[in-house]
């Protein structure tokens, strides 16, 4: 195969990911975003791509340019469909709840005052997170109404899209972790816990240890068909563990980070997915 790796930030995941497709006899093209450029009535600069990975980490940057691949009819993973379902939380929340997949209970209110009404509802603490945004930031735990409401003034003043979009969740009481499961294809193979007793926020960029997590049938299930209505071929999948009501889908993430992953399962994620992505284009 000649595989492109576009990417804006050569981080390891990258690195790995064209280190074992090399090793894999595969020809693999590095595409800098940043420094790339696409006229649509120029010829393709790009010739016999077999498919082309998606690991920018600038979801707008991401976006775009499997748009812009996709037009061209090249093979995108994860393709720009996908992108906007998972980045949208709002859009992954609607999509899951369609299906009937357990979510954290959410509401969705477009001026402070019915936000605030919607919070109270939802019971303190209350949790708001941008509609798109990653990696925990920008996400705070409301304790109670004037602390919610200077979260949402803070909000109104960002210049982030959607910040007249007040996304509020509940705050679910996990045991201080949460799951992230990898599906790859049509399998969901390696997965780890998110464990952080100092931070109630289980993000890895927030000082969240990963340990290995032993998949049974009722998680591979729920990520199979989170994927099945998200749509992808690569995906990070966040869930949390409710005492009452079981497992809880929290995000979605169309371009996932995998090195903890890879050290603490002892699991070669790169040459799995490379291999999946063989048996797909043979296909």
């Amino acid at each position: 195969m000649i595989v492109g790796v576009t990417y804006d930030l050569l981080r390891w995941e990258e690195r790995n990911l064209i280190q074992e497709a090399t090793k894999l006899g595969h020809k693999v093209i590095p595409i800098y975003t940043k420094d790339f450029y696409h006229l649509f009535s120029e010829d393709n600069q790009f010739q016999n791509l077999d498919v082309v990975l998606q690991r920018n980490t600038s979801h707008q940057r991401a976006l775009s340019t499997s748009l812009i691949f996709e037009t061209l009819g090249y093979n995108v993973i994860n393709d720009s469909r996908t992108l906007i379902n998972c980045e949208n939380k709002l859009i992954t929340t609607a999509i899951l709840s369609r299906h009937n997949i357990k979510v954290p209970k959410t509401a969705v209110a477009f001026s402070k005052d019915k936000a605030l009404e919607v919070a109270s509802k939802l019971g303190y603490p209350a949790v708001i997170k941008p509609i798109e945004g990653s990696w925990g930031r920008m996400v705070a735990k409301a304790v109670d109404e004037d602390t919610l409401r200077s979260f949402l003034e803070y909000q109104d003043y960002t210049s982030v899209g959607f910040k007249n979009v007040y996304y509020i969740q509940e705050f679910v009481r996990k045991p201080d972790r949460d799951i992230r499961i990898f599906v790859i294809g049509d399998e969901a193979p390696v997965g780890i816990y998110r464990v952080n007793t100092k931070n109630w926020r289980t993000n890895t960029a927030l000082g969240a240890i990963a340990e290995p997590l032993k998949i049974d049938d009722e998680l591979k299930d729920l990520a199979l068909k989170v994927k099945e209505v998200i749509g992808g071929f690569f995906l990070g999948i966040d869930i949390f563990e409710d005492k009452e009501r079981g497992y809880l889908v929290d995000e979605v993430n169309g371009v996932p980070e995998f090195k903890n992953t890879v050290r603490v399962n002892q699991f070669n994620l790169s040459e799995y997915l490379i291999r999946k992505i063989e048996e797909w284009i043979r296909k």
